[in-house]
């Protein structure tokens, strides 16, 4: 029997509409509407894309944007300006820098100049270092991570005490989903480049968190009969019949273990638009936080 597909799209517009009705109850009682500035270092087509869809979801749901789009030569010192502005600025709630940046530029030292309270991507040391530690609440957590535990949520899916396996270890995703596992009382396994038996380790999963990115790397009997699986991997692999020539995929063979799982995100339409709801989510929660609404 096929797995039940976890529609990480439908679930995204459920909770955007949420986020759009608070905006609006903010404005009405408050006058105010939280603001999120993006900050774009370069011309790379893939990140010019991502922040037209984010500014994009934030004038769905009533959020003021603020974009800066920057050449790609600008020195450390000014991008830190920037920052240190948006920092003073109250109706900038989240700050939010495009990754990669260019080479030339410390990625760590202008996510670190970023306000702690406006940190929506959640990036910020102080912010992983609270989630990484017992009875300590960050003020936001990583977007892509949040996003797969409320897909769990959503879809009713018990956590606690289930075994988890996350399937790669980046700060982004993978250390970030295992703490918020491990919060919730599941038995958390990190798998990485270098552990034996990778098959085997996560066959044991209830729960497989997969962020490697390796296209189709997880395939049909490295899965538990019945495990939910969340693909947090997007790949390009080549198509001809697609237009540009290729197809996007996630780090889990979905044909295969969709006849496995018991629930299963697909690729594209499941983690992804999660990503950017939860980043509105935290927005949102960064001005109420800041205007002291409840």
């Amino acid at each position: 029997m096929s797995a039940q597909i976890i529609d990480g799209k439908a679930i995204s517009e459920v909770i955007r509409a949420e986020i759009k009705a608070e905006v609006e109850e903010m404005k009405a009682k408050y006058g105010k509407v939280p603001g999120l500035a993006t900050v774009l270092v370069g011309e790379r087509k893939d990140s010019q894309t991502y922040v037209r869809s984010k500014k994009k979801a934030c004038a769905e749901v009533g959020i003021t944007s603020f974009g800066y789009d920057l050449p790609e030569n600008i020195s450390q010192a000014e991008l830190l300006q920037i920052v240190r502005e948006l920092n003073a600025n109250p109706e900038v709630h989240g700050i939010l820098v495009q990754l990669p940046l260019p080479a030339h530029l410390d990625e760590e030292e202008i996510l670190g100049a970023i306000s702690i309270e406006k940190d929506v991507d959640g990036f910020h040391p102080l912010n992983i270092g609270r989630l990484s530690m017992k009875r300590r609440e960050p003020l936001f957590v990583p977007c892509t991570p949040r996003g797969c535990i409320e897909l769990l949520d959503r879809m009713h899916i018990p956590i606690e005490g289930k075994e988890a396996v996350v399937l790669g270890r980046s700060n982004i995703v993978g250390l970030p989903v295992a703490m918020l596992l491990l919060h919730r009382n599941a038995t958390v396994t990190i798998c990485h480049s270098r552990t034996r038996d990778l098959p085997n380790v996560v066959r044991r999963a209830d729960i497989l968190v997969a962020a490697v990115g390796r296209a189709e790397m997880v395939r049909g009997d490295w899965v538990k009969p019945g495990a939910t699986v969340i693909d947090v991997g997007i790949n390009a692999v080549p198509d001809p019949d697609k237009p540009g020539g290729h197809r996007l995929v996630g780090d889990v063979a979905f044909d295969e273990v969709k006849e496995v799982a018991g629930a299963i995100t697909p690729v594209p339409g499941g983690v992804g638009p999660m990503t950017i709801a939860m980043l509105l989510r935290n927005t949102v929660d960064s001005a109420k936080r800041f205007y002291g609404i409840q």
